[in-house]
């Protein structure tokens, strides 16, 4: 299996002022925690991802991903709307696990997502052969959509499928209705199925209903783009790296071995490029 999303970080309350204090997040997670879950869940790999959107976070985790071969890519941060990002973007990509570049897009209006600045930071990408991690909510996959259009030449990689509203019980049909739209551009390239559980509100995020959002994400984008990640820790604040990786594991138990392991792994390595 390769985890196909999670982070790490040093805590402090000034860094994350987003975690909770007092939750399971608010301490470190490094390469040695890493590796202990990692091996529990039988997970060979993973690709961990920026949680601050400073240029130090990238270096941060390369470091990291220098200290265990569990990490093999690095999803960093790089300021996208600077007319200098290619400054950046020369010296980091000679690393070679530096393979895609994410921003906090869930937390900018939609206006950010059409802007010529962070368009031609965007442009940039794949001369340097990095991908795109696209974070959003689910009421913001009609402008997300406009952001892909604009840039056919750039592979992207959609994160927790899009963070739907998600309730026990249903699926939300705006979500299904924009996720269908998206399911189109080629130039998607791959799926997280990850972080659903944190969408839910407290108390809920049934079986069934996890069960039927990973269907629906597998009949939209079909099995050769949807991947398994975790969100590790934040996935903490409602389950364990163990028990995700093992409900996502008893989610593709019914599909064919090709299939199965496309999900689990082999989506992942495709995508953010693992090995080369």
């Amino acid at each position: 299996m390769i985890d196909s999303h999670h982070h790490l970080w040093r805590y402090s309350k000034e860094d994350y002022p987003w975690i909770p204090a007092g939750s399971p997040l608010a301490q470190d997670q490094l390469a040695p925690e890493l590796e202990a879950v990692t091996s529990e869940a039988g997970v060979e790999g993973t690709v961990v991802v920026q949680a601050r959107q400073i240029i130090d976070e990238s270096d941060f985790l390369l470091t990291l991903a220098d200290q265990t071969d569990r990490i093999q890519a690095v999803v960093g941060w790089v300021p996208l709307i600077d007319e200098n990002v290619g400054t950046h973007l020369e010296r980091l990509s000679v690393f070679p696990k530096f393979k895609a570049v994410r921003h906090v897009l869930q937390e900018e209006p939609d206006e950010y997502f059409l802007r010529d600045d962070f368009h031609r930071g965007l442009a940039r990408l794949p001369s340097f052969g990095l991908r795109y991690d696209l974070l959003i909510f689910q009421r913001q996959l009609p402008v997300a959509i406009q952001l892909v259009d604009r840039q056919p030449a750039l592979p992207i990689v959609l994160n927790h499928i899009a963070k739907p509203e998600a309730r026990n019980g249903r699926i939300e049909p705006g979500w299904r209705t924009g996720m269908k739209e998206l399911a189109k551009r080629d130039n998607l390239i791959g799926v997280k199925f990850s972080g659903l559980l944190t969408e839910f509100p407290e108390g809920e995020g049934d079986a069934e209903t996890v069960s039927a959002y990973f269907q629906e994400t597998l009949e939209i984008f079909g099995a050769d783009k949807v991947m398994f990640g975790t969100d590790w820790p934040v996935c903490l604040l409602r389950t364990s790296y163990q028990d995700w990786a093992n409900t996502v594991r008893q989610l593709t138990e019914e599909l064919s071995e090709s299939d199965r392991n496309a999900i689990l792994g082999g989506n992942a390595k495709r995508a953010y490029g693992l090995g080369t």
